[in-house]
């Protein structure tokens, strides 16, 4: 019969041979998957043999990758910020980009918590989850324009009991919530160019939905359109943070002065290239 430590290294053999990112490292998490383990786990039964029942299970799973399915839709779930969200094709697979951005509005207002919060594009719910977890007090109203993307992000909010602290709402950015005011709004918008999509890799282009990702205007039409939308629904003071793509806060620039914001601030991510910005209500 066939060892841990065997199938680790056929697994991880095939995927190099058809170009999946990372191989080894999906390699451990389907198979830590199948055997009810964490991946660090498996490290301890490298001579363990593998059931038929087992291998039958592995290998559907391994093709699935292989055809370079996300390996968080084959899991069924994505680890955003300490929270384990159902991920799958009904909305875009939560990036580190995003959790960055998360822990980035967290120091932000530590010292002041937010009452209010709202999330344009929530997609898997995650950003909204995920600041409603680190602000217990507010209330959260999480946006998007498709229905499926809602529809599994209420499934989040009831898998982590925040059902009745996050409302959400079907819509185009700020139209649900007319009249509204926060202390905190954010957005990780489609960002993307027409070009930046076509070179996508295929886990992107093959499987996360093309309208969460790309937008006019090379990329900027709806990062313009929330920056002159905001303000109208910021309270004083109140912190819009956005994601976006690399290199477009030049063309964004005429679009974050003041007026109408207080002030304007970019930030790198994790990997020092350009992705933030944080304005302030005016």
């Amino acid at each position: 019969m066939q060892s841990v430590l065997d199938i680790l290294g056929k697994t991880t053999g095939y995927f190099e041979k058809v170009g999946v990112p990372q191989a080894k490292l999906d390699a451990e998490y389907l198979l830590a998957h199948v055997l009810g383990c964490k991946r660090l786990g498996l490290y301890l039964q490298f001579e363990r043999p593998l059931t038929d029942a087992e291998l039958d299970v592995l290998r559907p799973l391994v093709r699935r990758r292989a055809r370079r399915e996300p390996l968080q839709h084959i899991l069924g779930t994505v680890d955003f910020h300490g929270l384990i969200l159902r991920c799958d094709g009904r909305a875009l697979v939560p990036r580190p980009e995003t959790e960055w951005l998360v822990e980035r509005v967290i120091e932000r207002l530590k010292d002041r918590p937010p009452a209010w919060i709202a999330d344009l594009g929530t997609g898997t719910g995650a950003l909204a989850l995920a600041l409603a977890t680190a602000f217990p007090e507010a209330a959260v109203d999480a946006v998007d324009r498709s229905a499926e993307a809602l529809a599994l992000a209420r499934e989040n909010a009831a898998a982590l009991g925040l059902a009745e602290r996050v409302a959400f709402h079907e819509g185009d950015w700020f139209v649900p919530l007319a009249g509204r005011r926060y202390d905190c709004i954010v957005a990780n918008p489609p960002y993307l160019s027409e070009a930046d999509w076509d070179a996508a890799e295929p886990e992107v282009a093959n499987f996360d939905p093309k309208e969460a990702l790309v937008a006019p205007e090379n990329g900027t039409a709806d990062l313009v359109r929330i920056l002159r939308e905001a303000p109208a629904h910021l309270k004083p003071g109140g912190l819009l943070a956005l994601e976006t793509n690399v290199a477009q806060h030049a063309a964004l620039a005429e679009h974050t002065s003041a007026p109408p914001y207080a002030s304007a601030e970019r930030e790198n991510d994790y990997a020092k290239r350009e992705r933030y910005l944080f304005l302030a209500g005016a």
